[in-house]
């Protein structure tokens, strides 16, 4: 099914939004997958480090790069924001011992992940794509639906 002209011209509207910010998208993907950050963000959940309570911080940071190429001003759909949600509330006042550490902390590092791969997804087809596409892949399907557009 192809789209009709005007929700073909949103697209390209959507895509050209993206491409303005791509520098900072771009900027924002290498910090997020330097070694000290992503590697050790990952290594310190199964280290059970408490260094782990850093990664809502940089998810954060993230949403807000997401929420500037967010077209319209569209809230993120609702699963995201339930990711978000669990996975941003930082590290809690008093370890609770009657949850384990995966129960306490997956959240987080399930925050960032999707951010990372949203994040990811941004810069990729902002770079990639020259024209927004008739035929969607998986990852510019993804950003769609993030934006609850797909």
């Amino acid at each position: 099914m192809t789209p009709t002209s005007a929700a073909k011209q949103r697209d390209h509207q959507r895509l050209a939004h993206i491409k303005a910010r791509l520098p900072e998208l771009e900027s924002w993907l290498e910090e997020v997958k330097a070694p000290w950050t992503y590697e050790d963000g990952i290594y310190r959940f199964h280290d059970h480090s408490f260094k782990v309570y850093e990664l809502p911080g940089l998810t954060q940071e993230i949403v807000r790069a997401l929420s500037a190429i967010a077209p319209e001003g569209r809230p993120f759909c609702q699963e995201f924001q339930e990711i978000l949600v669990a996975g941003t509330a930082g590290k809690p006042d008093a370890v609770e011992q009657a949850h384990p550490w995966s129960h306490q902390t997956r959240p987080l590092v399930e925050a960032f992940l999707h951010a990372k791969f949203f994040l990811e997804m941004a810069a990729k087809y902002g770079h990639e794509l020259p024209e927004a596409p008739d035929c969607l892949s998986f990852g510019w399907a993804a950003l769609l639906c993030l934006y609850e557009i797909r």
